[in-house]
C-alpha cells in the first residue's frame, strides 16, 4: 500500500500594489482559497494595503511636529499591516477556508527583534521557536494564518518595524521555520525583469536568477526585493516571483535560488598572482577602440579578474597563471596605435582578495576601516573596486596573509 504523498507547503506574500483596491484584494483572497482547496498547506504574509504606509507616515509627522519618538511612530506604521490581516483572514473565512490572523499585540506573535525601531532585527532563533510552536501546528491542520508583514515586538513588548523588504523577511523567516516548499512573493510584475519597464522598452522576464546577483541589482536601486531581506531567504527554499493579477499562485514568474554568506567575510579570490595593466592618455573613455582592444586581448592571453575606467586611464586586472610578456607587448601595441593613449604601466605579484557578505551595503564606512587597518599595517592597497554587494581589494602578493588576517579582524569588529 503506497504512503499517502505529503501535502505541499508554501508562504505567500502579497504585497501592498496586489492589495491596493477591491478587486485587487478579491484575486489574491481567491488565489488562497483555490490553493487551500487542492491541499496545499499555505501561510499568508501580507502587507499594508495600496499606499496606506505613506498616508501613515506622512500623517503622523506633519500632526507631531517631526516629534514623535521612533518606538511610537513603529506603533503607528504597524497599523496598515495589523488592518490588513484582519480583511484578508476575514475574506478567507468567508470564501471557505478556515484562518486566523496573528497581530503583534497577541501573546502568540511569533516574530521577535531587537529594539532598533524602524529599521529592527528580527532574533532568529526566537522567531523559528515561536514560528514552530504557535504557526506551524495551524498549518499542518490545514488552517491559514495570516500575520502582518513588516511588523516585530521586542521581548518587552513595544511593537518594531523590520525596514526595507519588511514583509519579505517575514515571509523567508516563516518558511525557514516552517520548512516550507516554496515562497511565492504576489507582486504587480510578472516576475523579474531585464530592465525596468519605465526605463527600458520590452523587458524581458527572467525565469531564474542566483540571489547573488538578484542582490547586486537591489543594491543598484532595482525594486525587486531589498538585500537586507534577501539575507533572511533560506538556502533550500525557493522564491517564485509572480503576479498577483492573474489570482493564480501556480503562475510562472521569477524563480530565486541560492542564499546569501551569512557573515561578512574575506577570502583569497585568486590562487594566483594578478597583474595590473594601467593604461593613461587623454580621453580614452571617448575612444572605445581602446577599451575593445584591451578587453580582447585580455581574453586572448589571461582572465580578466576586474577593470576600472575614467576620463584618462583604463586599468585591468588579470590573472598571472600564465606568462604575460606578450600581452603586456599587445597592450602597448594598443597605446601605440591611438592617440588618445599615451602610455602604460604594469605592476605584478598582486593579491585578488574579495570581500562579501550580509550587510555589506548598510555597513557605514567599511572601506574607509578596511583601508585604515591596512594602512597603519604598512600595506598599500593597489586597486578597490566595488560591485554587486562586494568588495574587490588588490594587494602585495607576499603580504596576503597577512592582509587576510587583518581585514577579517577588522569586519570580526564591525
Amino acid at each position: 500500500m503506497k504512503s499517502a504523498k505529503p501535502c505541499k507547503k508554501i508562504v505567500v506574500k502579497f504585497g501592498g500594489s496586489s492589495l491596493g483596491d477591491p478587486e485587487r484584494l478579491s484575486k489574491a483572497v481567491a488565489s488562497v482559497v483555490n490553493e487551500a482547496k487542492r491541499g496545499t498547506k499555505i501561510a499568508v504574509v501580507v502587507s499594508a494595503m495600496g499606499k496606506t504606509t505613506d498616508v501613515l507616515m506622512n500623517t503622523a509627522k506633519n500632526s507631531s511636529n517631526g516629534k514623535l519618538e521612533k518606538h511610537e511612530l513603529d506603533d503607528i506604521l504597524s497599523m496598515g499591516e495589523r488592518t490588513s490581516v484582519r480583511i484578508f483572514s476575514a475574506a478567507l473565512r468567508t470564501n471557505g477556508v478556515e484562518s486566523r490572523y496573528f497581530d503583534p499585540r497577541d501573546d502568540d506573535w511569533p516574530i521577535i527583534t531587537d529594539a532598533c525601531f524602524s529599521n529592527a532585527n528580527p532574533s532568529r532563533d526566537q522567531c523559528e521557536q515561536r514560528i514552530q510552536r504557535l504557526v506551524l501546528p495551524l498549518v499542518e491542520k490545514g488552517v491559514v494564518p495570516v500575520i502582518a508583514g513588516f511588523v516585530g515586538r521586542t521581548v518587552e513588548g513595544k511593537v518594531t518595524t523590520l525596514g526595507r523588504g519588511g514583509s519579505d523577511t517575514t515571509a523567508f523567516l516563516l518558511a525557514e521555520a516552517l520548512k516550507a516548499d516554496e515562497v511565492v512573493l504576489a507582486t504587480d510584475a510578472d516576475g523579474i525583469m531585464s530592465g525596468d519597464p519605465k526605463v527600458v522598452v520590452n523587458p524581458r522576464r527572467l525565469a531564474e536568477i542566483d540571489v547573488n546577483t538578484l542582490v547586486g541589482l537591489a543594491d543598484s536601486g532595482a525594486k525587486f526585493i531589498h538585500s537586507k531581506a534577501l539575507k533572511y531567504k533560506p538556502l533550500s527554499v525557493d522564491v517564485r516571483v509572480i503576479s498577483s493579477a492573474h489570482g493564480d499562485l501556480t503562475r510562472e514568474g521569477t524563480v530565486i535560488k541560492g542564499a546569501l554568506a551569512s557573515e561578512l567575510d574575506v577570502e583569497q579570490a585568486s590562487q594566483s598572482p594578478i597583474a595590473e595593466i594601467t593604461v593613461v592618455g587623454q580621453k580614452i573613455i571617448d575612444n572605445p577602440q581602446i577599451i575593445e582592444d584591451m578587453l580582447t586581448k585580455a581574453k586572448k592571453h589571461s582572465q580578466l579578474v576586474g577593470m576600472s575606467t575614467n576620463t584618462n586611464s583604463a586599468i585591468l586586472y588579470v590573472s598571472a597563471e600564465k606568462p604575460l610578456d606578450d600581452f603586456f607587448n599587445d597592450i602597448h601595441q594598443t597605446v601605440l596605435a591611438n592617440s588618445e593613449a599615451k602610455a602604460m604601466a604594469v605592476k605584478k605579484d598582486l593579491v585578488f582578495l574579495k570581500i562579501r557578505g550580509v550587510g555589506l551595503e548598510e555597513t557605514q564606512g567599511i572601506i574607509g576601516k578596511i583601508s585604515e587597518v591596512l594602512r597603519v599595517n604598512g600595506i598599500n592597497i593597489a586597486g578597490i573596486l566595488t560591485i554587486a554587494s562586494s568588495i574587490l581589494l588588490f594587494v602585495d602578493w607576499n603580504q596576503r596573509e597577512k592582509a587576510l588576517e587583518l581585514i577579517r579582524k577588522s569586519l570580526r569588529s564591525q
